[in-house]
């Protein structure tokens, strides 16, 4: 017979999402709930079912992971909070606290199972704690990383041990030499040898990118 969290994962992952973190420890107070599961994308799965779903071009991937995952939550007797709420919830302090991720060279969070190639969508509160069988990974794949190839890849050094060169990131967007990043992604990123299964398809990783740029002030007539 199936656990509770057992259950639980398998609902999720049959709606193409995917579990990246249990925290049972949540401090009263904490939105109310005794139990926490970080609900994600991991790889092509759910960028796969957004632009079957809606049109990439148009559709805020924010709006349809709402409507996807806050009934999904209800189904499992929780209740869904998303990155993009107001207040924002504390997204890293519950990965960190589930050993759900660590700080990558780059600043993102790194998984050890998916790597680079995750992000935390929702958050679905249970009001009971949940017995999970496995414990969560807190190791860093990072820590045993030879080379270090994803601060050697960027081809204007905007990511090195003391932080990300904004600027100098989004002025080789803007430029005709940016055109490999601009329509495959950040070459910094896409260096990192950690769990390549889960790279993302051609049209997501530009989806991401086009979205990336956007928030930068990259005008759009730019990109492509």
């Amino acid at each position: 017979m199936e656990s509770d969290a057992a259950a639980i994962e398998k609902r999720i992952r049959s709606d193409s999402f995917e579990v990246l973190g249990w925290l049972n420890d949540l401090a009263q107070g904490d939105f109310g709930g005794r139990a926490l599961v970080l609900v994600g994308n991991a790889g092509p799965a759910m960028f796969r079912r957004f632009a079957t779903e809606r049109d990439p071009a148009h559709d805020q991937l924010d709006d349809w992971t709402r409507d996807v995952l806050t009934p999904l939550a209800g189904q499992l007797g929780a209740r869904a909070v998303f990155p993009f709420d107001t207040p924002h919830p504390p997204f890293l302090t519950w990965a960190r606290a589930a050993g759900a991720g660590n700080a990558s060279p780059l600043g993102m969070n790194i998984h050890a199972q998916f790597g680079l190639w995750h992000a935390y969508r929702a958050a679905f509160i249970f009001d009971e704690a949940i017995e999970v069988q496995s414990a969560n990974n807190t190791a860093s794949p990072c820590d045993t990383c030879t080379g270090k190839p994803c601060l050697a890849t960027c081809p204007v050094g905007a990511f090195s041990i003391g932080g990300y060169d904004v600027a100098a990131c989004a002025a080789h967007l803007s430029s005709p030499k940016g055109e490999r990043c601009r329509t495959e992604g950040c070459m910094a990123r896409n260096s990192c040898p950690v769990a390549r299964e889960y790279f993302y398809s051609p049209e997501q990783t530009r989806f991401h990118m086009v979205a990336f740029m956007k928030a930068r002030g990259v005008e759009p007539e730019t990109i492509g």
